[in-house]
């Protein structure tokens, strides 16, 4: 039997799978990608009797090789928190998935293993910019002495996952995953890989410096809507940077609108103080997905920038 890991790339897919194979180890095959590369089901090709684990990716966005994977005689665990669409009833599907917009897919994971590495999912929660949910763990596990740095090394993770390709990473999610595996908890990984926390700080650092230049193209009570150019650091600090202004501006939403030949790679945050409608916003636009509180769209066309303005406006205005 083949065992297949198919994880998003970004903190919380990174943080759910630590947790399902420290406490479960075996052999596996990795499958993930940037953390936009949700499609990753199309990657796994199966044989009956096989197992699937899909953590932390649209059901909706997967559902045809979710299907082919389970007529092909292979059972899936599937664990997400994203749009799901309408789950298939099958007897190799076991699925837990729940879309509150408090609930991360790491936070789904801490609880069906109750709490066994609710360090990793307190990290995962953070990278996702789940503080409160985070905090909830947090006080079922003791307040640990450095919970500012692992604060710190969930929004490292995170940021490692964005990107248009490996190429633009510091390091490829496969590798970070691995690299992390061997520490059963956030403190035990501070303690011993030191490069890896320098590594990530300083070039999180020097994007974040280059992001608080960009023009703000809107900056309205109810939205604001930054540009960054195409260049790889923008395209690495996409995500982190909307979650940054999300925290600093609660009662605002937020895009980011990063150039790609194609047009534009958006990021949407919906207000921190009601986290709804970034996925509905985002679903209006055909590469568009998300979750209700974060969500994104992979190719806007630039003359379709207006309408996507409009229809912000029409969502959270």
């Amino acid at each position: 039997m083949a065992v297949y890991d198919v994880f998003n790339g970004d903190a919380d897919g990174i943080c759910a799978l630590l947790q399902l194979r420290q406490v479960n180890p075996m052999p596996s095959t990795l499958v993930t990608g940037v953390k936009r590369d949700i499609s990753l089901l199309k990657n796994v090709t199966v044989a009956p009797g096989d197992h699937v684990n899909v953590l932390d990716v649209s059901l909706d966005k997967n559902r045809l090789d979710l299907e082919r994977i389970l007529s092909d005689g292979a059972t899936v665990f599937y664990a997400d928190h994203h749009y799901a669409g309408e789950i298939p009833s099958h007897p190799r599907l076991s699925t837990l998935i729940n879309l509150s917009p408090e609930v991360s897919t790491s936070a789904l994971i801490n609880g069906h293993l109750k709490g066994q590495r609710a360090g990793w999912a307190i990290v995962g929660c953070y990278g996702d910019n789940l503080d409160s949910t985070a905090e909830k763990i947090v006080n079922t596990l003791g307040a640990p002495e450095d919970l500012s740095r692992w604060k710190e090394l969930g929004v490292l993770i995170n940021y490692n996952g964005y990107g248009a390709s490996i190429d633009d990473l510091h390091f490829a999610p496969a590798d970070l995953y691995a690299r992390l595996l061997p520490h059963n908890d956030p403190q035990h990984c501070l303690d011993n890989d030191p490069d890896l926390i320098q590594t990530l700080r300083a070039a999180y650092g020097d994007d974040m410096r280059q992001a608080e230049t960009a023009p703000r193209i809107i900056e309205e009570n109810a939205l604001s809507v930054v540009a960054f150019p195409d260049a790889p650091w923008a395209r690495r600090v996409s995500g982190v940077y909307g979650n940054s202004l999300a925290n600093s501006v609660p009662d605002r939403a937020h895009a980011v609108l990063t150039e790609i030949p194609q047009g534009y790679l958006v990021s949407v945050r919906a207000p921190l103080n009601a986290r709804q409608g970034a996925d509905e916003l985002c679903r209006q636009f055909p590469t568009g997905g998300g979750r209700a509180a974060a969500a994104g769209i992979n190719e806007l066309p630039a003359d379709r920038l207006d309408d996507f303005i409009v229809a912000m406006r029409k969502q959270f205005a």
